[in-house]
């Protein structure tokens, strides 16, 4: 009879295994989910940003008398690109803090062993050095200061 529960047991700890190993894999596509919203709004900021200089510059050297309607497209786009990358952060943080406390109640429960750490996502921290960039970038287009100017 010590056979039943021996392979029990087994299973019991494979399926927390494999339980545990979920979370992980769910980190890290939350971690690729918040690469796709870095990648997107560094193209936006990207864009809005050159588009807005080649217009500054064609009028500074008077090649064109006006440039309101591109600079603005381009203020925009820098503008939607930072706002973009702020619902992300915002929401991959949110996503990130009920994730730890899934995973948390499922460890008290004895459901899974949670041995490993979750640590703070480098993704996270790129998005963060991109939202810096970007608020410079609108500051620069916006009031001629900072390192773009």
């Amino acid at each position: 009879m010590a056979t039943p529960d021996l392979k029990f047991d087994v299973n019991t700890e494979l399926a927390a295994r494999r339980t545990g190993m979920s979370f992980q894999r769910t980190r890290l596509a939350e971690d690729r989910t918040l690469m796709a919203v870095i990648r997107t709004s560094l193209s936006l900021i990207g864009f809005g940003f050159t588009i807005f200089q080649f217009f500054q510059r064609l009028r500074e050297q008077d090649v064109i008398t006006t440039a309101a309607a591109p600079r603005h497209f381009g203020e925009a786009l820098v503008i939607l690109g930072v706002a973009m990358l702020i619902l992300g952060i915002i929401y991959h943080v949110q996503f990130m803090f009920g994730l730890r406390r899934l995973r948390q109640s499922m460890h008290e429960e004895g459901l899974i062993h949670a041995e490993t750490v979750f640590p703070v996502s480098l993704t996270l921290i790129t998005a963060f050095l991109l939202l810096v960039i970007g608020v410079a970038a609108i500051l620069s287009m916006e009031f001629k200061v900072g390192p773009f100017g």
